[in-house]
């Protein structure tokens, strides 16, 4: 998972450095589309999160036709879901754009990324369930091999694309979401033939009946951990709304400095799928102390990687930012997010392996409500401090350093309790031998 991650931050910041060179139009229509992800993030981490969980159970259990039951329920649920999200935002995709641009030349941009991103997200979904299957059963190879080599696809093709490097037809920032399109369907169809392969421990069963109960069990566990994200989606909306009055270069900068942070919170991302298959097959196995230890570990080393992250922030953020754009006001901006959320990216970290744990244990309603509590703590005094005199951004990002200090604080004292609750095994009695 470290490996996949490390080439996503590649791409993240590859990505962001050759649209950097198209102009603080383009970096902030891109990061208007961007928002987008996270909604798809919301959709994918609640079917993610239900299947690596119930595979994960059903393995530490050796119940392998269990196991394979969630896979294809898992894979009709995620077509089904690609289809209603493709349809409903080439609906929605205009007036989503004309609502969130600070101007029509950003709007023109991100409309032109959407042509090819929105069908690249809606393939998403499939993609994302069948990595969360493997992850289930410990197997990380498969997932590793094929979406790095996707990414490595992703890298190569978007700036030949962007630029007609090779074609003489510069896309613009719609090459970078047409490369992310093919990237996705080669992705996509490479990693199912691992599902049909008769010595792999998950293959595809022929019968695609839908089957409401494992539907609604999958949804039950992934849909809190799905709405966590789409939280994050509503205060990405916030801001951007907020921005707005700002000009482009302020929705740039944060933009810019956004996708930083989402580039070096890789690291995590990559400790939590691990942490939650590895914690969940031995809660399946009924191994209490295994599984607080997979929490002690994860957490400092959640804590230890997004402190060097912090120290980088703090130190050299404008360095950073200027990376992908030399506009004055573009740097100021996102150097000064940098700095100030940076703050609380150590908390940020053990508060993901946080929600891991609640993943592996099946009960993923105690983060949420951590979660829900920090948007509020945002999002209730952003809008009325934003009609202030004097309103300035960096008001917000305060805001949402404290708000995620609150949430970390929330987590650890909700997962104290869910161990004292969940992790009270009884032992099986010993066994009696004929020599006793």
């Amino acid at each position: 998972m470290l490996v996949t991650m490390v080439v996503q931050t590649l791409y993240f910041l590859v990505d962001l450095y050759f649209v950097g060179r198209l102009g603080k139009e383009a970096i902030a229509g891109v990061g208007i589309a961007g928002n987008l992800t996270f909604v798809v993030l919301a959709i994918t981490q609640m079917l993610g999160v239900g299947t690596t969980t119930l595979i994960s159970h059903a393995a530490g259990r050796k119940e392998r036709e269990r196991a394979q039951l969630v896979l294809t329920q898992s894979l009709l649920l995620a077509a089904l879901i690609g289809v209603l999200f493709f349809t409903a935002m080439t609906a929605v995709r205009d007036m989503y754009v004309a609502a969130l641009s600070p101007d029509a030349l950003s709007a023109t941009q991100a409309i032109n990324y959407l042509s090819w991103f929105v069908p690249a997200m809606a393939l998403q979904f499939p993609l994302v369930v069948m990595a969360a299957a493997l992850r289930g059963t410990g197997n990380f190879k498969p997932g590793m091999i094929v979406q790095t080599a996707t990414l490595v696809i992703n890298i190569v093709l978007a700036p030949t694309l962007m630029f007609g490097w090779v074609t003489g037809v510069a896309m613009g920032v719609a090459g970078a979401g047409l490369a992310t399109f093919i990237a996705i369907v080669v992705g996509t169809i490479w990693l199912a033939f691992y599902f049909f392969d008769v010595t792999s421990y998950l293959t595809l069963q022929a019968e695609f009946t839908p089957h409401r109960g494992m539907w609604a069990e999958i949804l039950k566990i992934g849909l809190p951990n799905g709405v966590e994200f789409a939280l994050v989606a509503v205060y990405l909306v916030i801001v951007y709304t907020i921005s707005r009055p700002f000009g482009a270069a302020a929705q740039a900068g944060f933009g810019i400095g956004q996708r930083l942070i989402q580039a070096g919170f890789m690291p995590v991302v990559a400790l939590g799928f691990a942490v939650a298959p590895v914690a969940g097959q031995n809660f399946g196995a009924r191994k209490a102390e295994r599984v607080r230890e997979t929490f002690r570990r994860a957490a400092l080393m959640a804590a230890g990687v997004m402190l060097l992250f912090t120290l980088a922030c703090q130190l050299v953020s404008e360095t950073m930012i200027r990376v992908f754009s030399s506009d004055p006001a573009v740097v100021a901006i996102g150097a000064e997010y940098l700095w100030i959320v940076s703050w609380s990216l150590v908390a940020s970290g053990i508060v993901f392996v946080n929600g891991s744990m609640f993943q592996a244990m099946g009960n993923t309603i105690p983060p949420l409500v951590a979660s829900f509590t920090r948007i509020v703590v945002v999002a209730v005094p952003a809008v009325p401090l934003a009609r202030m005199a004097g309103f300035e951004l960096r008001w917000i990002w305060w805001l949402s350093v404290s708000a995620t200090l609150l949430q970390l604080g929330i987590n650890l004292t909700l997962l104290k309790r869910e161990f004292r609750a969940r992790l009270r095994f009884e032992q099986a009695p010993p066994q009696v031998t004929a020599a006793s």
